[in-house]
């Protein structure tokens, strides 16, 4: 066995750059036929998802195949290869078994213990058999990780380690509010009808949601998930609408979740924007800040007001009078903006150092343009390094999850957002990006030693089996070579004792196949325990070399074990 692994991942790279080097369909598709037609590669297969690209051969040299898979996937990932070379990881035979199996376990995951990238390597197995990349060796490593990510998951509390992605990102929305309290009655909006997709709107069922709405570029897949959700039993409405609603659909939900196989953004800031200003009527716009307070001054019961001058805008920033004139009629309540990853609150004392946006902020920001949109997000931090230096005087100093008026996830890679958004009042996004960053620092549970044992254990059955397997051809070759001679010896002996009996001639054929039988039996078996040892990959060449084995027989007993069907396991057990 000569396997090799290629890749990077959320813990080896930036997200900036597993964005940029995703592949899609296509790409996989291309990326596999190059590596089987390169030099040191005979089979292989790719595990690209969300947070990770990798690519798996078996190889006849070390150094040449790493540099090799490298520019493959510098050449199919579309990032250059002197950019791509500082985050990719090499694991080599065992080690790159060790590693398949964790990722398989849950252990490499962004969120430890998560479950879905079982269905992910399953995919990257089926794409390989499907396009015959896959031989002998990858789909035993796939089907063997399969059967161990299921074993870890059974017999371990690894769920308890961590939560699908879909799961933590909910948390994440939710903030500190349990996630079926904070998702009872919401009406959400589910991009994409994939397998993340798929388990994002399952879930969000199961928590609680009153309403899903399906958005897929094929209407067929969305209408399908629709009534697989209805009748999941769960009490949830659902219904499918085609990618062209999903702007209308954004001003009537409560939660988007998207991840979709897109290369460029299917919601941009305007979109949200757009969204979440909808049927607010926009304030009149006063000519300059100072009539826009006197204005707001005379109204009955006014609110204490926002500061002027210096106060009101930092130095440098030259924001549009009728931008500034919306932000400064919102000022008088005091606001919240929440910032994706770090869910930044601005809440600042009443009187002197609130953030310019109202609770919602619709009405101050209807018809602002999104390089507006930036420059008063710039304004807003400024205003939060204000309000940490002053007392906390309102309970708004919490971050509070109810205040959002449209809350985003976003499980796609590349990005299916536009993380601009979290500059939008009322919104809050939650992406791989902030997941990461959140997750950094969970907790692990007990049962990752529990994982890592098992994990150990079958990497150490799954060499020994690979390497007695290897051995195994020479061996039947040895056999069949036995009994040829025992064949002709017993022709020989017909020419030269012609007057033997059938009874006599059996008895005969049968002693002299006894004694083939017994000189071979003790070393073909303690080859083959040899053989499963570490290092015991000599000792299939040692024995041809013995007893002057023919490479052609041993390769075509090879090839004969391979093609059997009855030596592969189920396919379905893979499932």
């Amino acid at each position: 066995m000569s396997l090799l692994v290629v890749g990077l991942s959320h813990r080896s790279a930036p997200v900036s750059v597993l964005e940029r080097a995703s592949l899609s369909t296509d790409a996989k598709v291309k990326l596999l036929h190059d590596t089987l037609a390169a030099e040191p590669a005979t089979e292989s297969a790719v595990l690209a998802t969300c947070n990770r690209i990798e690519l798996y051969a078996d190889v006849d040299k070390f150094h040449a195949g790493v540099a090799e898979l490298s520019t493959l996937l510098a050449q199919h990932s579309g990032v250059a290869l002197e950019e791509l070379t500082p985050y990719l990881y090499v694991h080599y035979e065992d080690r790159a078994v060790h590693h398949l199996f964790s990722v398989a376990c849950g252990l490499d995951s962004m969120v430890v213990g998560e479950g879905q990238i079982l269905g992910q390597i399953k995919d990257a197995l089926a794409l390989g058999q499907e396009l015959h990349t896959a031989g002998r060796l990858i789909n035993d490593l796939f089907q063997q990780a399969l059967r161990v990510g299921k074993r870890a998951h059974s017999e371990t509390g690894i769920d308890r380690a961590g939560q699908s992605l879909v799961t933590f990102g909910l948390e994440q929305l939710a903030v500190r509010t349990p996630v079926a309290e904070w998702a009872a009655g919401k009406r959400a909006l589910v991009i994409g009808a994939g397998s993340m997709s798929s388990l994002a709107a399952a879930t969000l069922a199961r928590v609680g949601v009153a309403e899903i709405v399906v958005a897929n570029r094929t209407a067929e897949r969305a209408e399908r998930l629709a009534e697989i959700l209805v009748a999941s039993g769960t009490g949830v409405a659902a219904a499918a609408i085609p990618m062209a609603g999903v702007a209308d659909e954004l001003t009537r939900v409560d939660l988007v979740v998207s991840c979709t196989g897109a290369t460029g953004l299917v919601l941009t800031a305007d979109d949200v924007l757009a969204a979440v200003s909808w049927g607010a009527a926009p304030d009149p716009a006063p000519q300059s800040p100072a009539a826009g307070l006197e204005e707001r001054g005379s109204a009955p019961d006014p609110a204490p007001q926002a500061p002027a001058g210096p106060d009101l805008a930092p130095a440098g920033l030259d924001l549009a009078p009728a931008v500034i004139a919306r932000l400064v009629a919102a000022a008088q309540g005091g606001g919240r903006l929440t910032d994706a990853g770090a869910a930044r609150t601005i809440s600042a004392a009443v009187e002197t150092d609130g953030c310019p946006v109202g609770p919602d902020g619709r009405s101050a920001l209807t018809g602002v343009d999104a390089n507006s949109l930036e420059l008063h997000g710039t304004w807003a931090d400024q205003g939060e390094a204000a309000a940490q230096r002053q007392p906390r005087k309102s309970a708004r100093t919490h971050t509070d999850a109810t205040a959002v008026r449209l809350a985003l996830l976003d499980l796609a890679m590349p990005r299916d957002i536009d993380a601009a958004v979290h500059r939008i009042p009322g919104v809050r996004l939650v992406d791989i990006e902030s997941l990461a960053e959140a997750s950094a620092d969970a907790p692990m549970a007990a049962d990752v030693d529990a994982v890592r044992g098992i994990v150990a254990e079958e990497v150490a059955a799954f060499g020994a089996a690979q390497r007695a397997a290897h051995i195994t051809p020479t061996v039947v070759a040895l056999r069949a070579m036995a009994a040829e001679v025992v064949a002709m010896e017993v022709a020989r002996l017909d020419g030269r004792v012609p007057d033997l009996d059938e009874r006599q001639r059996a008895e005969v054929t049968q002693t002299v196949r006894r004694v083939v039988d017994k000189l071979l039996h003790a070393p073909t078996v303690r080859v083959k325990q040899l053989a499963s040892e570490p290092g015991g990959a000599g000792y299939a060449e040692a024995l041809r070399e013995l007893f002057d084995l023919d490479p052609q027989t041993v390769a075509s007993v090879s090839r004969a074990d391979a093609a059997d069907p009855m030596n592969d396991d189920d396919p379905g057990r893979a499932s």
